[in-house]
């Protein structure tokens, strides 16, 4: 049988949807068919403002023409190349544009998800610690509620219980720090909070259980995202840099979220003035029209595996069919040519005041206990129903997207994170939505 011989009904039930209830989304369907800028438009038309850039991805805003025009010149041009032993001009150009944006860091490897980064990151590390005679450093250290994507590697070191519960063992050698995030001391804060740079202290106390021989990186969100949103403490990210340095263990930093403007900089560690060993990028980087992720390595990671592989080896056994492809990198090569025309990055850091007050104005809101914020990242957190955890923010998201707004929801908490070409108008909606759909919610 040919495919031209199967008719089948577009019913929704074939497809298994990801990080979703089935059973329930397919009862009442919520569907997207258009895009434009600050707007998703349903099927049947009504308009739907995106208050979380997709998810946390679409930062130039949706449907823009110079990287529609990209990637339509370049489908004509080369479909596909292959990326290993052979190449293509665009994957360099675009890799010298990206580390032409942030200092100390000479050399990139391509993926194509926030996942495929994680794993990436962690293997360099692994491989790099071996090339410098350190190869007993196997051990890794995450985060409890960090997210790291849903690799075996990303949910080894990543900290969130329902993303790892049905996996079994999955990596082995891994400790993983106390989370920040503390309501008794706080609650309500804008921006950092002051108290809990002392939280970064715990790394010491895994160095005394396992020895730094051991131990070969800690892998961290700059700011945990899709844990909701939290916050690190002032000083509390130059103290764990400080201690990685001292016993030789490399600092990485997941940037899938946080990277290409969100907090108003390039990257978070340039915000924060943060050097990690490496860092992890996706989501942004194609502004989500085509997946792509990236791996940043400070200067001279690259320069060790050049140094010990031999002359005509393969330096470092690793990669995707697709990394690098050619219709990604003129995605984004573009999508930066719209970051910089616009100034996307300096109109977020001039927002993000504007953005933080529109969030804690719902701090009176009926159940919330926490709003948190920084950059165009904001969090509305919601007291549980008793025994009915993450029931209260589904409420929620339901009804504002009733409401045309769309937001992101993870365990009780209401994340916000709205495209860089976000107005002020767009932050009223979603703060007044926000607090009428809040005065309904049970």
């Amino acid at each position: 049988m040919s495919i031209s011989d199967v008719t089948v009904p577009n019913d929704l039930d074939s497809l298994w949807m990801p990080f979703t209830d089935n059973r329930s989304f397919k009862k009442q369907p919520r569907l997207f068919s258009e895009a434009d800028g600050m707007y998703y438009f349903t099927p049947d038309g009504r308009k739907v403002l995106d208050g979380t850039s997709g998810l946390w991805c679409v930062n130039a805003g949706h449907r823009r023409k110079p990287i529609i025009e990209a990637v339509s010149k370049q489908v004509e041009k080369l479909d596909y190349a292959p990326g290993f032993q052979v190449g293509h001009p665009l994957s360099f150009e675009f890799a010298s544009r990206l580390t032409g944006m942030v200092k100390e860091y000479s050399h990139v490897m391509f993926t194509n998800s926030g996942s495929e980064s994680v794993d990436t990151a962690l293997k360099i590390a692994l491989a790099y610690q071996r090339n410098i005679g350190q190869g007993n450093r196997t051990r890794f250290v995450g985060r409890e509620r960090g997210y790291h994507g849903v690799g075996f590697g990303g949910i080894s070191v990543g900290g969130i219980s329902p993303n790892r519960k049905m996996f079994g063992n999955m990596l082995t050698g891994i400790d993983h720090l106390k989370h920040t995030h503390n309501l008794e001391h706080n609650a309500f804060v804008k921006g950092q909070p002051e108290w809990g740079a002392h939280l970064a202290d715990d790394l010491e106390s895994i160095v005394a259980l396992h020895d730094a021989s051991n131990i070969a990186a800690v892998i961290v969100e700059p700011v945990a995202g899709s844990t909701g949103v939290l916050i690190p403490p002032q000083g509390y990210l130059k103290r764990l840099r400080e201690i990685c340095t001292k016993h030789g263990i490399l600092l990485i930093f997941d940037e899938v979220i946080t990277g290409f403007g969100r907090l108003g900089d390039s990257f978070a560690n340039e915000y924060f003035d943060v050097k990690p060993d490496i860092f992890t990028t996706a989501k942004g980087i194609t502004n989500a029209t085509v997946p792509m992720g990236a791996v940043f390595v400070r200067d001279g990671i690259y320069d060790v595996f050049m140094e010990v592989a031999p002359e005509g080896a393969i330096e470092f056994f690793h990669g995707y069919t697709y990394s690098g492809h050619p219709l990604a990198c003129a995605a984004g090569l573009a999508t930066l040519e719209v970051y910089r025309e616009e100034d996307l990055f300096a109109r977020a850091a001039e927002l993000a005041p504007y953005f933080q007050e529109a969030v804690h104005s719902l701090a009176d809101c009926k159940n919330v206990i926490d709003v948190r914020n920084l950059g165009l990242m904001g969090a509305i957190e919601l007291e549980s129903i008793p025994n009915k955890l993450t029931v209260r923010a589904m409420e929620a998201f339901q009804k504002a997207f009733e409401r045309g707004l769309l937001v992101r929801t993870t365990g009780d908490t209401i994340a916000l994170s709205p495209p860089l070409i976000v107005e002020r108008k767009h932050i009223d909606f979603i703060a007044e939505t926000v607090r009428d759909v809040l005065k309904t919610v049970h």
